[in-house]
């Protein structure tokens, strides 16, 4: 993405010498540098305006204008050729290449790349001539692929359209701007990473990934980036929507619905099952290129992200948790599997977040709750455990009893003093990472979030299959 920024920046926006223009299946004009512009003689508001209103009345450019007609309507091949154009009372010759813009593989418009040959032609020496215009040909030609790859790759991408047609689209800084921030995390997927194939786990995490930008995107929200497995998310810029909130928990619907069928092609392959928690937050932040002038990015920073990544470190497989901000901006009917008060570092005193599970109109994305409570054991298994902090658990040693055992659920009994959400590490055939979900007179309920490649041998040992 940054380096695609920059090459814009560089071949289109300052140093191009050709002009560009880039027109959609519709006739409409999506976009013209300010050569193109110059050259064509073209006024400054013809973006997204139809190709014939701003050409069809100048007669004595008809060659011009049926080479980029015949380029919309033949969409079998490109064109190229030199053709003449009147600019008020000066003729020139433009060498023009036309190509296919593309958006996920199929053809949505042209881009039309044309270059002044008038000098050229000019030239009295035939050999001289033609060396140049074999140079300018390849230029036309690398500069074509390019704009072809950068404008099909980014072309429904809100970033590259602001970097496009906003002059000040490049430059460095940001400004607070109102959204939402949406985190996403595949449990356990660090141990996983250490047990498979590196060629296996990327096909994997790739397949996964591509369902998780589909459902973004297709509720108008923004990748900021790829953290490894995780996904960082904004709903309401760089383009204003009123219902970015709204869109972000229905593009979190969407994604954990997505999770059945990508676990279904995960098994057709041998891989394992993949379990995603998100987190959603709303609030005021920066937005905006944050870098240097050799390294940029889009990109959001303030409290308000810090604290989507604490929402989302509460949720555990398969859940949708939202903050209060996030609730109260959306419109919407929303189905809330239940409420929870957390205590996260940074914020003082109670947060309340919310378990979502669907949203009314006009999305109407639904999905199911599944919880398996653990069955009592007829013999408590001694366990070790740890308490975890961040990314470090701590050295002093705890223990316990296991009293009732599920698939993803247990419930320990110990002397140690736990806190809900808590995260854990225990000795179960490995390195078994839990999260305390509610303390009882039974003692502490516990989801698994990583499950260590020894522990079906470990269950096995002490309650059999």
């Amino acid at each position: 993405m940054e380096g695609s920024s920059k090459l814009i920046q560089e071949n289109i926006m300052r140093n191009m010498a050709e002009g560009v223009m880039s027109i959609g299946f519709n006739g409409v004009i999506n976009y013209v540098n300010p050569i193109a512009v110059t050259t064509l003689g073209l006024p400054e508001d013809c973006v997204g305006k139809k190709f014939a209103e701003c050409f069809f009345d100048s007669i004595d450019n008809d060659e011009f204008t049926q080479m980029v007609l015949d380029a919309v309507y033949d969409r079998t091949r490109s064109h190229e050729g030199i053709v003449p154009y009147i600019r008020g009372n000066i003729t020139l010759q433009l060498r023009v290449v036309t190509s296919f813009l593309q958006e996920k593989g199929e053809k949505v418009g042209i881009i039309v790349v044309f270059s002044d040959l008038s000098e050229l032609m000019d030239l009295r020496d035939a050999v001289k001539s033609m060396e140049k215009i074999r140079a300018l040909n390849s230029q036309l030609e690398l500069r074509n692929n390019l704009l072809s790859e950068t404008f099909g790759r980014f072309l429904s991408d809100d970033i590259v359209r602001q970097l496009l047609d906003t002059p000040d689209g490049l430059r460095l800084g940001g400004k607070k701007k109102e959204l939402t921030v949406m985190m996403s995390d595949l449990r356990g997927f660090t141990a996983m990473s250490e047990r498979m194939d590196p060629e296996d786990l990327i096909t994997m995490l790739n397949h996964y990934l591509g369902e998780m930008t589909d459902a973004i995107q297709s509720k108008e929200g923004t990748i900021i980036e790829f953290m490894g497995d995780g996904i960082f998310a904004i709903f309401g810029a760089p383009l204003d929507n009123e219902s970015h909130a709204a869109d972000a928990v229905a593009a979190a619907l969407d994604m954990q619905s997505r999770m059945e069928a990508i676990n279904k092609w995960n098994i057709e392959r041998d891989f394992p099952l993949l379990e995603m928690g998100i987190g959603i937050n709303t609030g005021e932040v920066i937005v905006g290129n944050i870098g240097s002038e050799k390294r940029t990015k889009y990109g959001v920073v303030g409290s308000n992200v810090n604290l989507t990544g604490r929402v989302e470190s509460y949720t555990i497989n398969g859940q949708i948790l939202i903050s209060g901000s996030t609730k109260e901006s959306i419109l919407s009917d929303m189905s809330i599997a239940k409420e929870i008060v957390v205590h996260p570092k940074g914020v003082k005193g109670d947060m309340k977040l919310y378990q979502v599970v669907g949203i009314g109109e006009p999305y109407n994305l639904f999905i199911d709750v599944k919880s398996t409570l653990p069955d009592k054991l007829d013999k408590t298994i001694p366990v070790t455990f740890y308490i975890v902090e961040g990314k470090h658990g701590e050295k002093k040693s705890h223990y316990g009893g296991i009293t009732a055992l599920g698939q993803d659920m247990a419930v320990i009994e110990t002397e140690a003093e736990l806190n809900v959400y808590d995260n854990m590490q225990l000795e179960a055939g490995g390195e078994l990472y839990c999260k305390v979900m509610e303390k009882n007179d039974s003692g502490y309920l516990i989801h698994f979030t990583s499950v260590p490649s020894g522990y079906k041998q470990w269950k096995e040992y002490f309650v059999g299959k």
